[in-house]
Order: C-alpha cells, then structure tokens, then sequence
C-alpha cells in the first residue's frame, strides 16, 4: 500500500476513534445527563465522522486503488496536499462549530475541505479511464 494511503487510512481511523468517542459520550449524556454544554460536540461529532473518516477513507483507498500508469501515480503533490487541506478543514470546521468562532472560520475550513476535494480530483482525473481504452 502506498505511504499516502497508509497516512489516509490511519487519520481516518484516528478521525473515526475520535468521533466514536464523542458520540459514545453524547448517547451516555442522553441517559445520564452530565452537562448540557456537552451538546455542543455533536458538530465536531459529525464533522470527524462524515468528513474526518468517510472522506479520508475513501481518498486512502482511491489513490491506492485506482490505476497506475507505467508505474506512476500521478502527481502525487496534489493528493498529499488534499490529505493537508482536509485534515486542516476537519479541524477548523469541527473546532470552529464547538467553540463559537466567527461564521467567516467556519467557511474557512469548508473552503479547505473543498480544495482538498478539487486537489484529489486533479490528481485522479488521468488515472480513470473509460473501460477498454
């Protein structure tokens, strides 16, 4: 498996981790209320889940799966600095719904998460090819 996928697979699963745990402490405080600020972790909830591991994993597993050309992977550039961008915007957006920051933040780190989605892209376009060409 490549280096970037391993770095891909492994966030994901430290995004996945991480979001279990606050959803496991989310669904406890449902049952046996601890304090109602605790509310506010469910978007870092969703953002580690939905974009921290769907997204990574899926990212991870495109740039070891799809096909190589004479050996090449492409420019591999593009794909490290989408897995840089997402992770940036998982935390900027996650950390930014939990604390209150200004709505500008927030746009920041969708903008992130958007860039590293054009980045990968960029990087996969001349890996897919139209069966049988």
């Amino acid at each position: 498996m490549p280096r970037l996928s391993v770095w891909l697979v492994r966030t994901a699963l430290a995004h996945l981790g991480a979001g279990f745990t606050l959803g496991a402490l989310l669904l406890f405080h449902k049952g046996v209320p601890l304090a109602g600020a605790l509310w506010r972790l469910l978007p870092l909830h969703i953002e580690l889940m939905l974009v921290g591991w769907t997204v990574q994993l899926a990212l991870g597993v495109a740039f070891w799966i799809l096909p190589r050309w004479h050996t090449a992977r492409g420019n591999e550039a593009l794909a490290w600095l989408a897995y840089v961008l997402v992770n940036f915007g998982v935390l900027i957006v996650g950390i930014g719904q939990w604390l209150g920051w200004p709505p500008i933040v927030v746009l920041l780190g969708r903008g992130a998460e958007v860039l590293a989605a054009l980045a990968f892209a960029l990087h996969a376009w001349p890996r897919v090819k139209a069966l049988g060409a």
